[in-house]
């Protein structure tokens, strides 16, 4: 069972589009049965607003409908989630905010603060609303973040790969995930060699004992990148061992870096085959 997560805050946003069911929604909600705690849900929706001195009445009006029908999809997504957390055994509490970007970013953000855990579907798209709620969790909320792609609907934590680079940041991500790592019944900690050097990190043989301490019994790899792709190797290996969950710490690179050029970070949000657990 997983112990030591309290309350965990679960983001959908809602745009309008034909959108498929939300996996963090129904992962969320297991994953607080799982541990026996509290969840917020936020089913937000974007407000569109109207930036131009000269726009017509007729414009203005479409803008205001669209609003209002966005706003009333958001709600029947918090009763629907209600009810689905009732139906679960959750504790659950929603909310329903209609603003705009800027200030759906800062509102979830602040919400996250409060909060042991935040859960959002994955985004692969960069530019998307949803891949700027991931960005501000990341950097501005000090909590950890779960990254659930589609098809991952029930909580599981039997097998997790942490990607280990000695460094910070995978430093802050493997106490973070603690309460996943004692819960769990095989856990390998991962580093890639020959994408860069980990001369002056911590080796990961010598992190195990922290981890043993913890009682957690731990494996430690090795593995040589593979086409000079550290998340392709990731991803490869989380296939061949039936991982549950990755946990690895964002954005060793500078973002800006990543946003240029990519980075293992960037191309696990792209593209992830298990939920990620990511802290910044």
């Amino acid at each position: 069972m997983v112990q030591n997560i309290h309350s965990i805050l679960i983001g959908i946003t809602e745009e309008g589009d034909a959108q498929e069911r939300s996996a963090a929604l129904a992962y969320g909600l297991s994953l607080a049965r799982t541990a026996g705690t509290h969840v917020t849900v936020q089913a937000a929706s974007l407000k569109l607003t109207v930036t131009h001195a000269f726009i017509s009445n007729f414009a203005e009006g479409l803008v205001a409908a669209e609003n209002r029908r966005l706003d009333a999809l958001a709600h029947t997504v918090a009763e629907a989630s209600q009810r689905a957390a009732a139906a679960s055994g959750v504790a659950c509490t929603t909310q329903a905010p209609h603003l705009a970007y800027p200030a759906l970013v800062k509102s979830f953000t602040s919400l996250a603060r409060t909060h042991d855990l935040t859960v959002l579907d994955s985004e692969p798209i960069s530019l998307a609303v949803d891949r700027g709620l991931i960005e501000a969790v990341l950097t501005d909320s000090g909590r950890p973040l779960l990254i659930v792609p589609q098809g991952h609907e029930a909580f599981a934590g039997d097998r997790i790969m942490v990607a280990w680079d000695g460094s910070a940041k995978a430093a802050r991500a493997l106490n973070d995930a603690l309460p996943f790592l004692r819960a769990a019944s095989q856990v390998e900690l991962v580093s890639v060699t020959g994408e860069k050097d980990l001369t002056h990190t911590v080796p990961g043989a010598e992190i195990a004992p922290h981890l043993e301490r913890h009682g957690i019994q731990v494996n430690v790899l090795s593995l040589p990148v593979q086409n000079g792709d550290v998340a392709e190797t990731l991803r490869s290996h989380a296939h061949l061992t039936r991982t549950d969950m990755i946990v690895m710490g964002a954005y060793v690179h500078s973002r800006l870096r990543q946003m240029m050029f990519g980075g293992t970070t960037q191309s696990l949000l792209k593209n992830c085959p298990v939920p990620l657990f990511l802290s910044y």
